[in-house]
């Protein structure tokens, strides 16, 4: 993933289809939220490949992919996994829903107000954009993202928290300047253990 146009279209192409089925196996509407995640990831990774084709820039496929990426899936996932969770781990999925929403706001506000601009770097794609605190930034997305699921209480979802909690130290590790587009790669392959996860929940969960 990330290495090419050719790759990421590819690649989304065939997390999609993950995606479509996970949301045709979910069988409780509450779960549809986080079962179409591999969609919207899947999705998210075609964009890359038009980025890729514009040689990166400020264009329409960049400001694209950059929404998903930053405000969309900060509030996307910790607002899928409270829907999905079971009634006893609602409670302290409110902390992280509460910092996907701050950290959705503020990103959101940071790319309306702000240009961001794609950079190809060899076989990856940084993306820059000019954010205030974004330390604290990170922190909140990531306990908006990787956090709600280790805290979902569903050992499918905690696997999967485990997973992209690794593939973010390690996107940060060795590709420190293309963190974003590295580790969303990588989520978007994590995201099949949903297909797991969406045949497993029974119709008549609470």
């Amino acid at each position: 993933m990330c290495w090419s146009a050719t790759a990421d279209l590819v690649a989304g192409t065939a997390v999609a289809a993950i995606g479509v089925a996970c949301v045709v196996r979910t069988r409780r509407p509450r779960d549809l939220p986080l079962a179409a995640l591999p969609l919207l990831l899947g999705a998210h990774q075609i964009i890359e490949s038009e980025v890729w084709r514009s040689d990166g820039g400020t264009g329409p496929a960049t400001v694209a992919w950059a929404v998903i990426a930053l405000p969309l899936l900060a509030l996307w996932v910790p607002l899928g996994v409270l829907c999905a969770a079971p009634p006893q781990a609602r409670r302290r999925l409110v902390l992280p829903l509460m910092a996907g929403a701050a950290t959705s706001a503020a990103l959101g506000y940071s790319l309306a107000v702000r240009p961001v601009t794609a950079q190809i770097r060899g076989h990856t794609l940084g993306y820059v954009l000019d954010l205030p605190r974004p330390g604290l930034l990170v922190a909140g997305y990531l306990l908006a993202t990787v956090g709600s699921l280790l805290l979902s209480g569903d050992r499918w979802l905690w696997w999967l928290g485990v997973l992209a909690a690794g593939g973010a130290a390690v996107c940060a590790a060795l590709w420190r300047l293309e963190f974003i587009s590295t580790w969303c790669a990588f989520a978007a392959v994590c995201s099949v253990v949903l297909l797991g996860w969406s045949g497993r929940r029974p119709a008549d969960a609470v």
